[in-house]
């Protein structure tokens, strides 16, 4: 059974919401000296594929899985080198963006970001390098 905090997330948080977090979120990622290498290509279209992922994390409508399939994320980042160091990294960008746009106000702004703690946490899948 899902979550009910996850139900209303999007309607709480809107799309122009989400929209301002990928806009401010992957600036900060592709400056990150551990975080750019992972991000070759368009940022555009990834930043797209965010949007879409977020809107259904959130509860919103299915925009990634009816494009992409099932997000299964974990197995989508296998390809990469996911180390702690570099989830630590993203988590720190997504909580600067989340502070930009005010997101961390909201009063579903805490649960969102823990939310997103847990998916970093699941996409570590090599060790940092001594």
């Amino acid at each position: 059974m899902p979550d009910p905090r996850l139900q209303n997330l999007y309607d709480q948080i809107g799309a122009e919401k989400i929209e301002e977090l990928v806009n401010a979120f992957y600036p900060k990622v592709y400056a990150d000296p551990d975080l750019s290498p992972l991000f070759q290509g368009d940022m555009n279209e990834i930043m797209r594929k965010q949007r879409m992922f977020l809107t259904q994390f959130l509860g919103g409508p299915a925009l990634y899985s009816q494009e992409f399939g099932p997000p299964a994320m974990r197995q989508r980042h296998h390809p990469f080198e996911i180390t702690p160091r570099r989830a630590e990294c993203w988590l720190r960008c997504m909580k600067e963006a989340f502070e930009e746009v005010g997101l961390d106000s909201y009063p579903v702004g805490e649960f969102f970001y823990n939310r997103l703690k847990q998916v970093a946490a699941i996409m570590i899948n090599s060790p940092d390098q001594k």
